[in-house]
């Protein structure tokens, strides 16, 4: 399941004074993300990134459980987007959508996506 959870408690609306869409279709500076510490570090390139429902920012490496204790931090997007530039094509990207690809040099595939799609049936 991709649902980031921080301190065991789900994540709500961490931003509701940003809104979206943002200015010039860039990410504001400031903007915070539920990150997995493997891309915080940048050991790992994001290769999925959400803007969920809430229009909060998740992003996880594609390989390791984000959930995990201790696997995801919140910080600054500005500092993600240091380590791969690539990340700020998404500024568009709207709620309820996610980004994915296979590695860091591929081109991001987007689909809508809800926390229900992630439940097994």
């Amino acid at each position: 399941m991709l649902r980031l959870v921080v301190d065991d408690h789900p994540m709500g609306s961490m931003q509701p004074d940003v809104t979206w869409p943002f200015t010039d279709d860039a990410f504001p500076q400031g903007l915070v993300a539920i990150v997995q510490r493997t891309v915080a570090d940048g050991s790992l390139p994001a290769l999925l990134v959400i803007h969920d429902q809430e229009r909060d920012w998740l992003l996880a490496d594609g390989v390791h459980d984000p959930n995990a204790d201790g696997a995801s931090i919140v910080c600054h997007l500005d500092h993600v987007l240091s380590l791969d530039p690539t990340v700020a094509a998404l500024a568009g990207l709207p709620p309820g959508h996610i980004a994915e690809r296979v590695s860091g040099d591929e081109p991001w595939s987007i689909r809508s996506w809800d926390y229900e799609d992630e439940t097994p049936s």
